[in-house]
């Protein structure tokens, strides 16, 4: 019943780097508007209050911090399998009667889950904010799970895993580019897990995460909209603040790192049905959380300089004036608790060898590396970037999103709110190094997509 609500969520959560050639989260933050009121409540619940009083409608979202790369080896696609049966009902409110609720009041809802973090949210008109968080506060821990309705959603998610990676010849490849790129840390599972690993999942796997990880202390509740601190922190107390924090749950997460990269690989995926070759290339880089001190905003703008848009780098190079490929781009993904990916993708022209878009973007990346990048481009791109982080204000949910993904991730409101002036101060000599340092082959996986032309071998008669 539940499953198209999913579709959006998955794959953003299955392939977030299809939405990767857009600027790293923190650009779409506002940066005019007073900084968000935050508080926590005695069992730990953060909670973040983004006034906007625009319009009479609220968002309210929660984040667990759990996300795929917390799972225990062998249970792969056990967050997302969890958020699914999330919808499954407690027994205060059964199975349908939230979602329902929140239809019949206009609303809408999704859920999404990352290697980082799970989340739910519901938008819905400003007066419904209390019984959104009564349903949310009550599903944290009352959640009922029986055989007979985790036995049909594990068939969902199968089902979905067909949809969006068995029959998405791209998402199969980015699948095995990750668990290329990534030798040790488990960001190198999918998110939606493996198919032979999903197939064996049950009520007592998803009951123990359940209980091990959704708590008060391991949460983030993000409420944007038509409110006051003052009004969420009443609602709160009542609702969320009832629910007993779990001891158990370790001040940090701890997974295993990734060992210095020492090899360029390379993964090529055949299949019959793929009309337009590409190639995407990984590299493993440091995260917003992870790099040191203006290297993050340095790869921001180093993705924007080489891939954002007709007037970047790799555009020009490629499509512009060498007509070699289709498309161009790169994309910096900094919202992330460990080590995370750049990346680049090129769509070949027909006739175009990988090897002449390879040579071709190899030197845009030796050129960036090895001269200081003209004041003019420069300026463009910081500007780009600041331009969509004012624009973003205009949307609540994409505010709330963005500040609940950067603290589950480690970041706290004010590495959000500077992101702006932190982008302005990065210089040509820190994209040069930034380059030079990160964009090294020996840090990166590429992939190829290509169409299989094997004729399929016929059983002869006898």
């Amino acid at each position: 019943m539940h499953s198209h609500r999913y579709a959006v969520s998955a794959l953003a959560a299955l392939v977030s780097t299809f939405a990767l050639f857009m600027p790293s989260a923190f650009a779409q933050t506002t940066v005019t508007s007073p900084p968000p009121a935050t508080f926590t409540l005695a069992n730990g619940l953060n909670v973040v209050v983004i006034p906007d009083h625009r319009t009479p409608v609220v968002t309210q979202m929660i984040w667990y911090k759990v996300g795929s790369a917390d799972e225990t080896p062998g249970k792969s696609g056990l967050a997302h399998f969890l958020e699914h049966l999330m919808f499954k009902g407690t027994s205060k409110h059964p199975a349908g009667e939230f979602s329902q609720t929140v239809l019949n009041v206009g609303g809408n809802e999704n859920a999404f889950t990352t290697a980082d973090y799970t989340g739910y949210y519901q938008r819905v008109p400003r007066g419904q904010l209390g019984k959104m968080m009564e349903f949310e506060a009550d599903r944290m821990t009352g959640l009922v799970l029986k055989d007979e309705n985790v036995l049909p959603e594990r068939d969902v998610v199968l089902e979905e895993y067909n949809m969006r990676v068995a029959n998405n010849p791209e998402a199969r490849l980015i699948e095995q580019i990750m668990a290329a790129l990534y030798l040790n840390h488990p960001y190198g599972r999918p998110v939606i897990g493996w198919h032979h690993e999903i197939e064996k999942l049950n009520r007592e796997d998803a009951l123990a995460f359940y209980k091990r990880f959704y708590a008060p202390n391991n949460a983030t509740l993000v409420i944007a909209g038509d409110v006051d601190a003052k009004e969420v922190r009443s609602l709160a107390e009542q609702t969320f603040g009832k629910v007993p924090s779990q001891p158990s749950i370790p001040p940090r997460r701890i997974r295993p790192q990734e060992p210095e990269p020492i090899a360029a690989r390379t993964v090529t995926f055949a299949d019959p049905r793929v009309e337009q070759p590409k190639l995407l290339r990984y590299y493993l880089v440091p995260s917003a959380t992870t790099a040191a001190a203006g290297e993050s905003t340095a790869l921001d703008v180093l993705a924007q300089l080489m891939g954002g848009g007709s007037n970047s780098y790799l555009y020009r190079a490629l499509v512009v004036d060498h007509p070699l490929a289709v498309s161009a781009n790169a994309g910096y993904q900094g919202t992330s608790l460990d080590a995370t990916q750049f990346m680049i993708s090129a769509a070949p022209r027909p006739g175009v060898e990988f090897s002449q878009i390879e040579q071709a973007i190899d030197k845009v990346i030796s050129d960036v590396a090895h001269h200081p990048v003209p004041a003019e481009d420069l300026e463009r791109v910081k500007t780009q970037l600041v331009a969509s982080a004012i624009y973003a204000q205009d949307n609540q949910t994409t505010l709330a999103r963005w500040y609940g993904a950067a603290l589950t991730t480690g970041l706290s409101i004010e590495d959000i709110r500077s992101w702006p002036d932190r982008i302005k101060a990065v210089t040509g000599e820190q994209v040069r190094e930034a380059a030079q340092k990160w964009l090294d082959k020996k840090r990166s996986v590429t992939g190829y997509l290509i169409k299989d032309t094997t004729p399929k071998h016929e059983e002869k008669r006898s």
